[in-house]
């Protein structure tokens, strides 16, 4: 029962999370995670564009992080994230048993990177005065979705279109094909439901253009089990050949693969877009090719909240 929790830490198969206290709250669940003493809520949140994609959304008044999710949950479930004294509290939308406690647990330790191991990372952005402030500041962590394949599919409505384009493809997503929580807010719809539309769907509903035969295959791919793109958070093959699977999905290209890379824990290449790429070559004419390279990693560190740390130090 939940009340036999009411106070206590959970357990996981790595043993005991003194951290990670579960209690009842009017008829909600109120959970709440100590993050790193690196980890910075703002920063994480902020790190790209991704908090303002639904179901992820941002009350910047109350710097409150709401999400649906349904990974494994009976029903959608709704939860508000927040940073209180060093703690990450999550209220849900309703009351949960232990086991989708554990899951939504999982689920955000996730999206916030809280196991990622930052440390060699801050010990060499340190070491340089100009990106010292990351690891003064806590910045370093990339916000990411609870799947790889809700975030294989925003990337691939990022790609050869504005961001105001991209919200209303992924907007569309949700609001078509996605299923209510206990709030009405809907969750990002699975591959499963996904596989169900037809080409013309995506194109007329979700208005996603020449993307729309490619959200149609990757969602028949992946539902059929062809595809496994969870696997990539552990695979541990070289990365060519990880590209190549990557690249297999059509409109997956350099930049997508790049970025997706970064959201799976792999920092290889700075994905750089054709916008930042035509400053470049404009810049290399003036420019001493050693400035440059410090140009380009200062300007991808500033502007992803330090979100890509590797690829920054391997190109700079």
């Amino acid at each position: 029962m939940i009340a036999a929790y009411y106070g206590r830490a959970l357990r996981d198969k790595r043993g005991l999370r003194v951290n990670e206290w579960l209690a009842l709250h009017c008829g909600r669940m109120e959970l709440t995670i100590k993050p790193p003493k690196t980890f910075n809520f703002h920063r994480t949140v902020r790190s790209h564009g991704w908090y303002g994609l639904l179901p992820f959304e941002l009350d910047k008044a109350k710097w409150k992080l709401v999400r649906v999710l349904d990974r494994e949950q009976r029903k959608p479930m709704t939860v508000e994230i927040t940073s209180r004294k060093n703690s990450l509290r999550i209220m849900t939308s309703r009351a949960v048993s232990e086991r989708a406690a554990r899951n939504i647990i999982r689920d955000v330790r996730h999206m916030f990177r809280l196991d990622d191991d930052l440390q060699l990372f801050y010990e060499a952005m340190s070491a340089d005065t100009a990106f010292a402030w990351i690891s003064e500041q806590g910045a370093g962590r990339l916000l990411r979705s609870p799947t790889v394949y809700e975030d294989l599919v925003k990337m691939n409505c990022t790609t050869n279109c504005s961001w105001a384009l991209t919200e209303k493809m992924v907007t569309a997503l949700v609001n078509e094909l996605g299923t209510k929580s206990d709030d009405d807010r809907k969750s990002f719809p699975t591959a499963e439901v996904m596989a169900e539309r037809s080409v013309a769907f995506y194109r007329d509903k979700i208005r996603s253009g020449y993307r729309a035969p490619y959200l149609k295959e990757l969602a028949d791919r992946v539902a059929s089990g062809e595809l496994n793109v969870e696997s990539w958070l552990t695979n541990d093959a070289p990365l060519a050949d990880l590209m190549k699977e990557m690249k297999s999905v059509k409109g997956v290209g350099n930049y997508a693969a790049e970025n997706l890379l970064k959201l799976i824990g792999r920092y290889d290449g700075l994905a750089l877009d054709s916008w930042t790429r035509a400053q470049l070559r404009e810049s290399a004419t003036t420019v001493a090719p050693l400035m440059i390279r410090k140009s380009v990693a200062i300007t991808r560190v500033s502007i992803h909240g330090a979100g890509w740390p590797c690829g920054v130090l391997k190109r700079a």
